[in-house]
């Protein structure tokens, strides 16, 4: 699924320039004018990252940091603030934000910075930034897939079968494990032709899949780096479990 992103500022034309900017690098974006609306958002959703300002209305921004820390406390937040001086970079630092910048800021820049802190939680949780097994490498945080060094494009959908394959691979995921993970249809069908898509664009031989293994009744899996390469489908006729066989 596509990182979210929660803006907690209360200038509509920042929010605004912000979602422009971070939609078309795939992030989904939720927007708080105040703390009080930042701290709803936080209980009713699952949130990647928080770009937070420390001049809000209703509560003084280093506060909300504090307060962000205590409930989510592994929760990257880059503090976006117009105010300067040194203390009050100090102060929010040591509250735990993973990185300051200032207005007027450069979209580049930012952009730059929330994929440093994305690759932090990322590490922080065990996981690898960039996914390595026969020829195919993921970027998790780039949004970025190649395979034997050239770059693949992939739908928003396919990138989310992908990376949730990604995050769990060497294990079995059932077909409703998958479509709950990316929020789609409940018909395995619509799963089939997601898995046929990603295998034309990512396997040497579709028909021979090495890396997108199916399991065969159960769901797929995505092969690990230190598993053993697939030997490919059984003669026709024959589908035993956790052969890889195509759908």
């Amino acid at each position: 699924m596509s990182p979210i992103i929660l803006v907690i500022d209360d200038e509509p034309p920042i929010r605004r320039l912000l979602r422009m900017g971070l939609a078309t690098q795939g992030y989904a974006i939720l927007e708080a004018a105040n703390a009080a609306a930042a701290r709803e958002i936080l209980g009713r959703h699952r949130i990647d990252l928080i770009i937070l300002d420390l001049g809000l209305p209703d509560m003084r921004g280093h506060d909300l940091l504090r307060a962000i820390r205590a409930s989510h406390p592994d929760l990257p937040v880059v503090v976006l603030s117009s105010r300067d001086d040194e203390g009050g970079k100090v102060e929010a630092l040591d509250l735990g934000a993973d990185d300051y910048v200032t207005k007027p800021f450069g979209m580049a820049e930012l952009l730059a910075r929330l994929r440093t802190a994305l690759r932090h939680q990322l590490a922080a949780k065990g996981e690898r930034p960039v996914f390595y097994v026969d020829g195919l490498s993921v970027d998790l945080v780039r949004r970025i897939v190649r395979v034997d060094g050239a770059e693949v494009k992939l739908t928003p959908r396919e990138y989310d079968f992908l990376r949730v394959l990604v995050l769990h691979a060497g294990k079995v995921l059932t077909h409703a494990q998958l479509m709950r993970s990316v929020s789609v249809s409940s018909d395995p069908q619509y799963l089939r032709v997601y898995m046929r898509q990603l295998r034309q664009k990512l396997e040497a031989d579709p028909e021979r899949p090495r890396i997108l293994l199916t399991e065969t009744g159960v769901g797929y899996r995505l092969r690990a780096p230190d598993d053993e390469p697939n030997p490919g489908p059984p003669a026709i006729g024959e589908a035993p479990p956790g052969s890889g066989t195509s759908l």
